[in-house]
């Protein structure tokens, strides 16, 4: 199949004289990526030969309809799910397993541990995986709070949150382990249309500030384009590469410009063509 690029501005959509600055080696990178499921009378391809490379501050966002394997590939990628095909190697060094280099955020609003505090629940990662001194662990929790507006309901259990609340401190759990790339599957899909922007807006403002490296998965066009510096516009069942894109230049505010509107429509017809 061909697959479309647009990276005629360089490596992220910078210009040539830029790429310098970059580092030459993916912080992640995916290698023709086979994913399948056996089922009681069948094998079930979820992804086929995928490939791609993020790199250090992308806001990498895997795009396509449902059932095309985007979570899949994030599970794969947390280390969870087995490629039948290709490799996923992560600093360089092969993805055989979970770590706590790859933090996950899911769209789901109980990911949190009821019977904890946000302020445990933040807490809870660093002293199991013993990563920083305990000294440190209460502050860091706060400071990673305070980062998302939480600082008022750091005492506060998960049930007491609205899903919005909840998703931030999902971000701030996550976050506060400091992972070579942060994985968010769908994290905003559940939230109703004004919460969900507030929260694209807020974890835009995040990688302002901090400038980490997310992978970020959605089947919402819209979304992709404000969320991702780059795109990877995957087919339906069983996912292949269908283009990789630039997006670096658009945020919220550019959505009736002619050139998101242009991006928008040509996605829109890489994903339902035929």
């Amino acid at each position: 199949m061909r697959v479309e690029t647009c990276l005629g501005e360089g490596r992220l959509g910078l210009k040539d004289s830029d790429t310098a600055l970059l580092p030459v080696d993916p912080v992640l990178s995916v290698d023709k990526v086979t994913l399948q499921y056996k089922t009681s009378d069948a094998v079930v391809t979820a992804t086929e030969r995928v490939s791609f490379d993020v790199y250090g501050a992308d806001r990498f966002v895997l795009l396509g309809p449902s059932g095309c394997g985007k979570s899949s590939l994030l599970k794969s990628i947390a280390g969870f799910v087995k490629p039948v095909e290709g490799r996923i190697r992560l600093g360089g060094e092969r993805v055989t397993a979970p770590g706590l280099d790859r933090m996950m955020v899911f769209q789901d609003f109980d990911q949190l541990l009821p019977w904890k505090t946000v302020l445990q629940n933040v807490m809870f990662p660093m002293a199991v995986g013993a990563r920083f001194p305990r000294r440190e662990i209460r502050e860091r929790a706060l400071n990673a709070i305070a980062k998302v507006g939480l600082s008022r309901f750091a005492e506060v259990y998960p049930h007491m949150l609205s899903g919005g609340m909840k998703q931030r401190a999902a971000i701030a759990r996550a976050m506060v382990m400091e992972p070579a790339v942060l994985l968010m599957d769908e994290p905003f899909a559940a939230l109703d249309a004004l919460t969900r922007y507030k929260m694209q807006e807020e974890l835009l403002r995040l990688w302002d500030e901090l400038r980490f490296t997310v992978l970020f998965v959605t089947h919402s066009i819209e979304e992709a384009i404000i969320i991702g510096s780059r795109i990877l516009v995957l087919s339906p069942h069983p996912g292949r590469v269908r283009a990789e894109l630039n997006a670096h230049q658009f945020g919220h505010g550019h959505q009736k410009d002619a050139e998101f509107l242009a991006l928008n429509q040509r996605i829109h017809a890489m994903l339902f063509e035929g």
